[in-house]
């Protein structure tokens, strides 16, 4: 297996958006971004410590949720 290259993740990205991808479309049609202030209250937990890994991106969660359905 060869490793990845330089440039691979934006052509494997364009591959996608000429393929019609379901991912694609799902990106085209819902706006993320209006549950970002939504997402945020459920997030209001403050960090015990700095040690703490940052937590993820609460968005890009919610997408993965959706997905999984």
């Amino acid at each position: 297996m060869m490793p990845a290259g330089l440039f691979d993740w934006q052509t494997g990205l364009e591959q996608l958006d000429h393929s019609g991808h379901a991912l694609v479309k799902l990106n085209q049609i819902v706006n993320w971004e209006q549950f970002g202030q939504t997402l945020e209250m459920v997030r209001d937990k403050e960090p015990k410590s700095k040690a703490e890994r940052k937590p993820f991106n609460v968005r890009l969660m919610f997408q993965i949720m959706i997905l999984d359905f």
